[in-house]
């Protein structure tokens, strides 16, 4: 059985007033989440806190009895405890004028049996570093994704593009509790993965954050350079990581 180890750090960064960014460990590893909020005032922390907390408890109500052989039913779990988060958003948005345009993105790894599942609504990412290959497992749900897709713009041009954080997707708006395209991943020893808001590819790339992961074994430290070089990088955002390591 695949044990995980994980490390997690989440910082103001040196532009904005207040973190917005959430993150959680919840049920002791079973599952780990980062959303970023968005919003006036207080409204992107709300978000983002109520998304990390609500999204989780749901789910683990969900899968108390369900077997980990059910594959369907748990992806059914997933999108039903997205959904409830995004509900809970969108009414409290409507009854409080304060949080009226929050919005939070949300990104995961479950754990139940022996497979992790993994998904995303909005541009939080989750990768995976495998025998020295790195890739993303979400996807950006952004309008310079959406052009990619469209075969319009390539992903170097989508780099500086000013649309790169315009998202079509989050939670907080109908389409936001839509279904989210969880993968199903057989976890190995030695994998390593990293759950980030985008603060922090507004200071690094990919290549760093492999070279990263690889460079260090125990997964706060992990986290901590992670976040550490996105700063010095010149990130302008706020800046979350969470790194998960199988053994």
């Amino acid at each position: 059985m695949v044990q995980l180890n994980w490390g997690m750090k989440s910082i103001t960064g040196n532009y904005r007033e207040n973190n917005e960014d959430s993150c959680t460990i919840h049920g002791a590893g079973r599952m780990f989440v980062v959303a970023d909020g968005m919003g006036g005032q207080n409204a992107g922390e709300k978000a983002s806190a109520l998304a990390i907390e609500l999204f989780p408890k749901r789910l683990e109500q969900l899968l108390e009895a369900v077997s980990p052989e059910n594959i369907d039913v748990i992806l059914k779990s997933i999108d039903e405890a997205v959904s409830h988060a995004n509900t809970e958003i969108m009414a409290l948005g409507e009854i409080d004028s304060d949080t009226r345009s929050m919005g939070t993105t949300i990104a995961f790894i479950v754990s139940h049996g022996e497979t992790l599942f993994v998904g995303g609504v909005g541009d939080s990412r989750v990768y995976m570093l495998r025998n020295g290959n790195f890739m993303q497992l979400t996807t950006d749900h952004s309008l310079t994704q959406a052009l990619i897709d469209a075969g319009t713009l390539t992903p170097e041009e989508a780099v500086g593009h000013r649309y790169r954080n315009v998202l079509y997707r989050y939670l907080g708006t109908k389409e936001g509790g839509i279904g989210v395209q969880t993968r199903q991943i057989q976890p190995q020893a030695g994998d390593r993965f990293l759950i980030c808001s985008d603060g922090v590819l507004d200071g690094t790339n990919d290549d760093n954050l492999a070279e990263l992961l690889r460079q260090y074994d125990d997964p706060q430290e992990a986290a901590d350079a992670i976040v550490d070089s996105a700063l010095t990088g010149g990130s302008k955002d706020n800046i979350t990581s969470i790194v998960v390591r199988c053994q």
